[in-house]
């Protein structure tokens, strides 16, 4: 069962929030649908990210990549070069620079895709609010639907609307 409840006031949906975080609802279970961004301050509904970790490990992965890749191709065509060595991290190291900078760029963007919810299989029986301008929803998943109704009214919503999953 969804309960949505429908805010005007920043402040309104931030106590909601927060009662419902003291009785046991988790930060996973609650969304906030806005035509509008809304920043919250931080431990609001804070959700856990591994952005920072994927953009280091994909720079790692990618610059790892592409040195192994030009140090194959260094000395798979031998060259004569006069006496000097075939693979130099002088001249390797624009290329390896740029694509680590690239590896990151795009482990990143591509993470920032899948923590949207863009890339996933979007659940069909999860009802989406309408959000009227100017307006907020907080969509809370729970089946104690009468405590959090309770709980959203006295923090400010206009009104609560209840939808079972399709």
């Amino acid at each position: 069962m969804y309960l949505i409840g429908e805010f005007r006031e920043q402040e309104s949906i931030v106590r909601a929030i927060q009662r419902l975080k003291e009785t046991g609802v988790t930060a996973a279970e609650m969304d906030v649908f806005s035509n509008e961004p809304v920043e919250f301050h931080r431990g609001i509904l804070d959700r856990p990210s591994r952005m920072s970790l994927v953009a280091v490990l994909g720079a790692i992965a990618n610059g790892c990549l592409v040195t192994g890749f030009v140090y194959y191709a260094q000395h798979n065509y031998r060259l004569n070069t006069g006496g000097m060595p075939v693979f130099s991290l002088w001249g390797t190291g624009v290329i390896t620079y740029e694509m680590t900078m690239l590896g990151a760029i795009l482990a990143t963007f591509l993470w920032f895709l899948w923590e949207s919810g863009l890339l996933r299989k979007r659940d069909k029986s999860v009802p989406v609010p309408v959000v009227p301008p100017g307006s907020m929803c907080l969509r809370v998943r729970t089946e104690q639907t009468g405590s959090v109704a309770e709980i959203m009214e006295r923090s400010g919503a206009l009104g609560v609307e209840r939808k079972a999953e399709l």
